[in-house]
C-alpha cells in the first residue's frame, strides 16, 4: 500500500481510529486510577579495594572491583543480607518480600551500587532501605574476611548516599501512561481501519470503483430512505437532491458521445436490491421533462418491477410482441403527459435469454429506435442470469448500476468482466444509494440554494416581482 492509500483509509475511517485510541486511554486511565501508588527510596554504596600503594595496584584493584560488584548486585538480594534487614524492621515483613520490592543496578564501568526499594508507604520504603545501608557493608566484610584471620577485609562497601522518604509515587505515572495508551490507542486505531479496509470489499465511493475499473462514474444517485414508498421521486418530490442527481446523470449521458449519441440504453446491476428499476424510471422521466420521447421498456422478463412502480397494466407487453402474439403498437403504454411511453415485460416465458437473444429482439429495438430518442431498457441482473449480457451486444450503450453498501468489490469486477467478453459498448457505471458526504456534496449544495429559494419566496409579499 502507498502513502496515499493510507491517507484514504484515515479520511475513511477516521472514526474506528478515534473511537479506539479513545477506549485505549481511557483504560489507560482507569487502570492508572485503580493501581497501587508507590514510592521509593534509595541508596547508594562505593566498592573500594584497600592496601594499594602504587599505580598498578591501584589499577588492579580498580579492576578487581568492577568484576567484584556485579556478585554484589546478586548478594544483595540474598536471604544473608536480607534476613538481618527483616529482623531490624521487625515489623513481620520477610526477607522474600524486601527482596521482591528491591531492585539493583551496577552503571557500566563504576564500582557504585544503586539500590532501590519499592513500597506503599515512603515512610516503610525510606526503613528498608536505611536498614540495608547498614546491613550490606557487614555482609560484605564477613564474605570476604580472610578465614581464620583477624586481619580487615580487603574489600570496603561504603554507603554514599542514605536513604530519604520521598512523597512523590514512582508508580503510577499518570502522564506517562496516557501518552503511551494515545500511542498505543493510534497505532491499534490506524491498525484496524487498514484491517476493515483490506476485509470490507463493498463498494462505498468513487475511489473504490475506480480500484475495479478505468470506467467513468457518470452519476451518483444519492441515499434517500423514502426511495422505497416513493420510487418515483421526480415526480413525488423534484426539489430533492435525489431529484437533481437524476438530471444530473441525465445531462451526462447527453454529453457522453456528442459525435455518437447512443439512442438505446441498457441498465444492468451485479445482484438484485441495488435499485436499477427505480434508477431507470427517474432516469426515464428526466429525459421527458428535458423534450425527448422516451420508452421505456421492461426487458427483467423474470421478476419486472418497472409497471408496478408505474402503475400501468403488465398483463400484455414485450413477451407477447417477441412470439409474435401482439403488435409493438398495442402493447406499449403511455405515461403521463411529457412523452414517455412503457413497454412493458408480459407474461413470463419459460425461456427469457433465449427471447432477448432472438433476431425478432433486434427488430424490436431497432423499431423502436426509429421512433423514440432514447430506448431505455431495464434488465436483470448480470450475476444470476445471462440476460443482460446476451441483450448488451444489441444496444448503443450499456449503463451499470452499483448499490454502495450492497454490492461488493468482487462482484462489480465480475460484472464488468461478463459485459466486456461480449465486447458491450459500457458507457460507464452509476453509483446509487450514495451518502451525501462521500458523492462529493452536490448534493448538499442543492439543498442549500433550494432551501434558500423556499425562505426568499416566504418572505417576499405575494406579487413582488425582480428588480
Amino acid at each position: 500500500m502507498e502513502i496515499r492509500d493510507y491517507l484514504r483509509i484515515l479520511r475513511k475511517r477516521w472514526i474506528v481510529i478515534a473511537v479506539t485510541t479513545l477506549v485505549v486511554v481511557g483504560l489507560s486511565g482507569l487502570l492508572t486510577a485503580l493501581q497501587t501508588k508507590q514510592y521509593a527510596s534509595s541508596v547508594q554504596f562505593f566498592v573500594s579495594v584497600s592496601g594499594a600503594d602504587d599505580s598498578v595496584a591501584l589499577q588492579q584493584g580498580s579492576t578487581f572491583s568492577q568484576e567484584r560488584v556485579k556478585s554484589y548486585a546478586q548478594l544483595l538480594t540474598t536471604p544473608r543480607t536480607l534476613r538481618p534487614v527483616a529482623k531490624e524492621l521487625g515489623d513481620g515483613t520477610t526477607a522474600e518480600e524486601i527482596a521482591d520490592s528491591t531492585t539493583v543496578t551496577n552503571p557500566p564501568e563504576t564500582v557504585m551500587l544503586d539500590v532501590e526499594v519499592t513500597d506503599t508507604s515512603p515512610q516503610h520504603a525510606k526503613k528498608v532501605a536505611s536498614a540495608i545501608g547498614k546491613s550490606f557493608p557487614d555482609v560484605v566484610d564477613t564474605i570476604e574476611r580472610p578465614a581464620n584471620s583477624n586481619e580487615a577485609s580487603p574489600i570496603k562497601v561504603s554507603q554514599v548516599h542514605s536513604a530519604e522518604a520521598d512523597t512523590t509515587p514512582v508508580s503510577p505515572r499518570p502522564l506517562r501512561n496516557l501518552a503511551l495508551g494515545l500511542v498505543v490507542g493510534l497505532l491499534v486505531g490506524l491498525g484496524l481501519a487498514v484491517l476493515r479496509h483490506v476485509l470490507d470489499t463493498t463498494v462505498r465511493t468513487n475511489e473504490d470503483v475506480r480500484e475495479i475499473t478505468e470506467e467513468p462514474v457518470v452519476g451518483a444517485v444519492h441515499y434517500d430512505p423514502r426511495a422505497r414508498k416513493e420510487p418515483l421521486i421526480v415526480e413525488s418530490d423534484p426539489s430533492s437532491p435525489r431529484s437533481e442527481a437524476f438530471r444530473s446523470l441525465r445531462t451526462n449521458l447527453m454529453f457522453l458521445d456528442a459525435d455518437h449519441p447512443p439512442r438505446t440504453l441498457l441498465l444492468t446491476s451485479s445482484i438484485p436490491g441495488e435499485g436499477k428499476s427505480t434508477t431507470i424510471a427517474n432516469l426515464a422521466l428526466t429525459l421527458t421533462t428535458s423534450g425527448s420521447r422516451v420508452c421505456l421498456v421492461e426487458a427483467d422478463l423474470r421478476r419486472p418491477r418497472l409497471m408496478e412502480y408505474l402503475g400501468l397494466e403488465g398483463a400484455a407487453g414485450l413477451t407477447d410482441v417477441l412470439i409474435e402474439r401482439a403488435d409493438l403498437d398495442n402493447v406499449v403504454q403511455p405515461y403521463g403527459t411529457d412523452g414517455l411511453e412503457v413497454l412493458g415485460a408480459g407474461s413470463t416465458p419459460p425461456n427469457p435469454s433465449e427471447l432477448l437473444a432472438s433476431e425478432r429482439m433486434d427488430r424490436v429495438l431497432r423499431q423502436l429506435a426509429a421512433q423514440y430518442d432514447y430506448v431505455l431498457i431495464d434488465t436483470p441482473p448480470v450475476l444470476p442470469v445471462t440476460d443482460a449480457v446476451v441483450l448488451s451486444t444489441k444496444v448503443d450503450g450499456v449503463l451499470v448500476l452499483a448499490g454502495t453498501t450492497i454490492v461488493k468489490k468482487e462482484q462489480l469486477s465480475s460484472t464488468l468482466d461478463a459485459l466486456g467478453a461480449v465486447d458491450g459498448r459500457l458507457l460507464g457505471l452509476v453509483l446509487n444509494r450514495v451518502g451525501h458526504k462521500v458523492s462529493g456534496g452536490y448534493g448538499g449544495y442543492y439543498g442549500y440554494y433550494s432551501d434558500e429559494g423556499q425562505k426568499k419566496s416566504t418572505t417576499e409579499p405575494v406579487g413582488a416581482t425582480a428588480p
